[in-house]
Order: C-alpha cells, then sequence, then structure tokens
C-alpha cells in the first residue's frame, strides 16, 4: 500500500508558506509505518520543534491502474476518507535549504492520521465539491472544500498514474486548505467531513 501525497493543491495555501503555484501537481511519498495506528495519539516526534497540521480528503484506489486518463479516473475510486498529513515544518525548511528531500519532515511514523472511509454514493454528493474541517481544541483552524483544488482529484489520479502503477488501497492525500499551524501536546484534533465529525485523537 502507497501513500501519494499532493502539495500545494489549495491556492491560499501556497501562499500563505510563500510558495509559488505549480504549473503541475506537487507529489510525494510516505510509506505505510506513517499511518497513525487506530486509537492513538499522535506522537510529536522528538527530532521536530514545530509539526504543522495539515487536513486533506484522501481518497481510496480501488483497481489497479496505470497511465489512467482524467475521463476515466473517476472508475478507480468510489470511497474517500479525510487525513492529517502532520509535517515538521522545521526539519522541512531546512530540506529546502539544502535542495533535499523531504521525508525527514513528511514521511516520519505516524505522519499520516487516516480516519474510516465513506461510499461517495452515500455522501451524496460530487468529489468536486466535498465540504471539510478541522477543530482543534473546539476551535476551527482550517476549512475547505474540493471546489477549491488547483489540480481535481481525476487529474491527480490521471498525472500520478503516469508515473507509479496504483494498486488497490492505495491512498492519495489531495492537498490542504489554508490554515495550517502548529500543534501541542495535549491538543484535540477533531476531523470533520460535510459537517459530521468522523475521527478524533489527542496529540502527545
Amino acid at each position: 500500500m502507497k501513500i501519494i501525497c499532493i502539495g500545494r493543491n489549495y491556492a491560499k495555501h501556497a501562499a500563505e508558506l510563500n510558495n509559488p503555484i505549480p504549473q503541475e501537481p506537487v507529489v510525494f511519498l510516505k510509506p505505510d509505518t506513517a499511518i497513525l495506528l487506530k486509537k492513538h495519539p499522535f506522537f510529536i516526534p522528538e527530532h521536530s520543534n514545530e509539526v504543522h497540521h495539515e487536513i486533506e480528503v484522501v481518497v481510496k484506489i480501488n483497481r489497479l491502474g496505470k497511465h489512467i486518463e482524467p475521463r476515466f479516473a473517476h472508475k478507480y475510486y468510489d470511497e474517500i476518507g479525510l487525513g492529517i498529513d502532520f509535517t515538521a515544518r522545521d526539519v522541512q525548511a531546512k530540506c529546502k535549504e539544502k535542495g533535499l528531500p523531504w521525508e525527514k519532515a513528511k514521511a516520519f511514523d505516524g505522519s499520516a492520521a487516516v480516519s474510516r472511509f465513506f461510499k461517495l454514493k452515500d455522501l451524496k454528493k460530487p468529489i468536486s465539491n466535498i465540504d471539510f474541517h478541522l477543530d482543534i481544541n473546539g476551535k476551527t483552524v482550517q476549512k475547505g472544500n474540493t471546489k477549491n483544488m488547483l489540480f481535481p482529484v481525476d487529474e491527480l489520479i490521471a498525472h500520478v498514474s503516469k508515473y507509479f502503477t496504483l494498486k488497490t488501497g492505495d491512498l492519495i492525500f489531495t492537498g490542504t486548505p489554508a490554515g495550517v499551524g502548529q500543534v501541542h501536546r495535549d491538543d484535540l484534533l477533531e476531523l470533520y467531513l460535510e459537517g459530521e465529525r468522523i475521527f478524533y485523537f489527542n496529540v502527545k
């Protein structure tokens, strides 16, 4: 199982980090060991003093695919969930300064918190119009809708499948809206999909 992540897919998020708007999807990977175990808290890693939350819609791939055309991409998923792409921002900054990959900042153990998944047909809304938000300690800190993606889900699947064969169970983190920020010990993170709380956990 692969965890494929998309960076800078919401213009306001790119702007808040002073990043340019990408001309094509920014792609990076996390290993399966990045998945936060169910009912476990997120532990801030020792190698960082500034871990940020990034809430994202997560798409689960349901069949094998390679070189998928955008018009057929919808056939390769029927479930979505929410996730947090935890980012060691201080580590990432150092990697960027040296022109190094981001894995130490993005792919550490527990850096991918993932909710349960929901059938799109049950949500009764298209993938292109999904509301989601993140509350920390009862306050909304990030709020997004998939209609604001720079690269919609079907385009992401087409792009990614040029480089990686997609397999059943692969996850695609589709990018985060503006509002990212640091998490602290004892924070309570609550993830909402279409106004319903579907996932929560603590930070330790």
